[in-house]
Order: structure tokens, then C-alpha cells, then sequence
């Protein structure tokens, strides 16, 4: 019996903390809207309303502040964060990268599994779309076609800067128009054809394709942002 591999395999799961549970919680109430941009989160009140003492709610407050959901600032105020136009260019400037590499890899490294998966959200957006889909729902299922593209490059590195990152794009996938033409042809077709290409292996293809969906993701969420920040009744 090889001992070592056989350790390998039977190692305990990584444990949650306190502060993992208090972060996934706050996380769910600023996605959901239930902590609104702006909204200060003071570690006294927080601890007392999830009966946790502050040290975890401090652990959490620094993971979601790394992860661009609060900030935090010099003199330790902590604020749910407002996504800027200048945020959403760095966060789309930093995910046109990403997907990128993450489509180089899925070419080369998805399973027929992976790309099942794939076609079965992409199936679950077009179904969406015919009986009505909701802002909620389309970035919902938006955000999951792209994490099964990341976990299918099997890069662990890549895997790990997306999971930094994909709070904010919720975020910002949340302001699209999903009654508006573009928003179906993005979230269906453009999807679709990227689904197509990684099955081919076909690598140029689907970086052209990632390309145009990008640029067609970043203008759907351009034109709302540029709406809101015009619009003294709207806020992101």
C-alpha cells in the first residue's frame, strides 16, 4: 500500500471558520440587497445581531473588503461598497484577461462532463428567456456558466483570482437591461457559440468568441451604468 498517496486521499476537509459562515452571510445580504451601497456595517452591531463575537466579524469584514464588496477605510469605518464606473472598467479590463486563459485551457482540459454542464445552463438561460427572466436570474445563471468554464480549465491559480473577482461581476451583472435584444443574444447565442467551440477544441475560435462577449457584456452594463450615474433616482 503506498502510504503517501493513500494520506493524499484520506486528508480531513479544509475547516470552515466563524468568520467564513459570518462572511458568507454578509456576502448573501449585499448580493441580494438587503445591505444597500453606502451602508455602514459597524462590527459592534454586527456581532450582536449574528451573536458572534467581533473577532470573526472583523475576519469577515477583511475578506469582503479584499473582495471589493466593503470598504474599509483609514480610520476603520466600513461602508458596503458602490461600484464606480471606474470599477466596472478594472473589473471587466481584469476579466477580459481571465476568460481568456480560462477559455486556452477549457479547450484543452474540459471534460464531455463540463461541456454537458455548460450546454445544460445555456439550455436553462434560453427556457429563462421564453417564459421571462428577471435581472436576479440572468445573473444568476449567467455567473454559473462561467464558473463551470473556470473549473473546467482545471487551473487551480486561474480558479482562485475568479472566485476574487466574481462578487463584483454579480454586482455588476445585476444592472443589465434584460428585456433589451443585446441582453439575448449575449446570454444565449454568445454562449452558446462559446459552448461550440470549446466541444471542437477549437481554441481561435473561441477566443474570437469570448472576445465578442465581452465586449457585448461590457456594453449591456455601460449603457446602465452610464443610466444611473445621470439618474439622481437610481444608485448601483
Amino acid at each position: 500500500m503506498d502510504t503517501l498517496a493513500l494520506a493524499q486521499v484520506l486528508s480531513p476537509p479544509i475547516k470552515r471558520s466563524l468568520g467564513d459562515d459570518v462572511a458568507e452571510s454578509l456576502r448573501d445580504a449585499i448580493l441580494s440587497g438587503q445591505l444597500k451601497p453606502g451602508e455602514q456595517l459597524r462590527e459592534a452591531a454586527l456581532s450582536e445581531m449574528l451573536g458572534v463575537s467581533r473577532g470573526p466579524v472583523r475576519e469577515a469584514l477583511s475578506r469582503l473588503d479584499r473582495e471589493g464588496l466593503v470598504v474599509i477605510s483609514r480610520t476603520g469605518r466600513t461602508t458596503v461598497a458602490r461600484l464606480s464606473l471606474e470599477d466596472l472598467d478594472e473589473v471587466y479590463s481584469l476579466r477580459r484577461t481571465l476568460e481568456r486563459l480560462a477559455i486556452e485551457y477549457a479547450c484543452m482540459r474540459a471534460t464531455p462532463e463540463d461541456i454537458a454542464e455548460l450546454q445544460a445552463v445555456v439550455n436553462s438561460m434560453a427556457a429563462a428567456l421564453k417564459r421571462g427572466i428577471s435581472e436576479k436570474e440572468g445573473a444568476e445563471l449567467d455567473l454559473r456558466f462561467h464558473d463551470v468554464l473556470y473549473q473546467s480549465s482545471r487551473h487551480q491559480r486561474l480558479l482562485d483570482f475568479w472566485t476574487t473577482l466574481r462578487s463584483q461581476v454579480y454586482i455588476i451583472m445585476l444592472s443589465r437591461n434584460v428585456a433589451s435584444a443585446d441582453f439575448k443574444d449575449a446570454v444565449v447565442y454568445g454562449h452558446q457559440g462559446i459552448v461550440d467551440a470549446i466541444k471542437a477544441r477549437d481554441k481561435d475560435q473561441a477566443l474570437d468568441l469570448i472576445e465578442q462577449h465581452m465586449a457585448v457584456a461590457y456594453d449591456l452594463v455601460s449603457k446602465s451604468y452610464v443610466q444611473a450615474y445621470t439618474d439622481p433616482d437610481r444608485t448601483i
